[in-house]
């Protein structure tokens, strides 16, 4: 996380809430950091002299890199875009398994499920004859 943060406001100067917003758009989504694990990385960063305060917007906090904070990420340019690999991989991710539609579908099958099954308690074979539905949609989706 602290490369990631020193990364990204050595790209401008940032407030805490501005660098979630900027983890989360890296992850299409997939990730954002909560405020406890931002701040204190942020004191943290700037106990080591590699951010500092810089010009204030109202009563948040701006940072900006220093000169040993450029060098610090100089040092592990290559370890910063493993970093940013894996979270825009992340991002890649979520995008492949946005799946709205069958998460919708799914939500419906199970509401139409419950209903009848609550409904068919006295018939014996509607479970099974359920089952084999819900087995051939399995195959056919399988075979998609």
């Amino acid at each position: 996380m602290r490369l990631v943060l020193l990364k990204l406001i050595g790209e401008g100067p940032r407030h805490g809430y501005d660098l979630i917003r900027a983890i989360e758009e890296l992850t299409g989504g997939a990730y954002a950091p909560s405020p406890g694990v931002v701040y204190p990385t942020l004191t943290l960063l700037a106990e080591m002299d590699l951010i500092a305060d810089s010009e204030s917007e109202g009563a948040r906090k701006l940072y900006a890199i220093t000169q040993a904070g450029k060098a610090h990420l100089a040092e592990r340019a290559d370890e910063v875009s493993g970093l940013l690999a894996r979270l825009a991989s992340l991002g890649a991710e979520q995008q492949r398994s946005n799946s709205g539609p069958v998460r919708r579908a799914m939500g419906n099958l199970k509401a139409a499920l419950m209903g009848r099954l609550r409904e068919g308690e006295a018939n014996d074979e509607l479970p099974h004859e359920i089952a084999a539905i819900l087995d051939e949609a399995a195959r056919k989706i399988e075979r998609l």
